[in-house]
């Protein structure tokens, strides 16, 4: 499980802005939603890589578990936990697909220091990031949410 520790999760600007609007309403328990069957599939923790134009690792978050299956019945038990503010739009942003990842966590913690794409490949020695995201282990997580504390 070293191994895989922590998951970097790609998100748009739009829905970490609604994680943190959840949070800040107090909302304990928080999914992100994807067509198939997305990762993580098992992790410790979640760091929020926010995309263009942000550009940094913004924040992270305890790692609860990943759900897999129909849309709609995963919709019925899960929904209210996710930043999609109806069924209706649900259904929109998932088209066509038989199946859905809600990906579960909590505990939800905005970087006092974000990291910046640049700092984060020098960090990670690479020249860049796997747009669906990437696992590290636990001394590397360890490092990257202390800086961002």
């Amino acid at each position: 499980m070293n191994e895989d520790y922590a998951f970097i999760m790609m998100v748009k600007e739009k829905w970490w802005i609604k994680f943190r609007e959840r949070h800040e309403e107090g909302k304990k328990i928080h999914s992100f939603v994807t067509r198939d069957a997305a990762p993580p599939k098992s992790t410790q923790f979640i760091l929020f890589y926010v995309t263009k134009p942000v550009g940094e690792i913004a924040g992270y978050t305890q790692f609860i578990e990943r759900k897999v299956g129909d849309p709609q019945q995963l919709w019925k038990m899960y929904g209210s936990e996710s930043v999609l503010s109806s069924e209706e739009q649900y259904e929109e942003f998932i088209g066509s697909a038989r199946k859905v990842s809600f990906v579960r966590f909590n505990n939800l913690s905005e970087a006092t220091n974000p990291i910046s794409l640049n700092n984060l490949l020098m960090f990670l020695g690479i020249k860049r990031l796997s747009r669906k995201g990437f696992y590290v282990n636990k001394e590397t997580a360890d490092k990257l949410i202390s800086f961002m504390k």
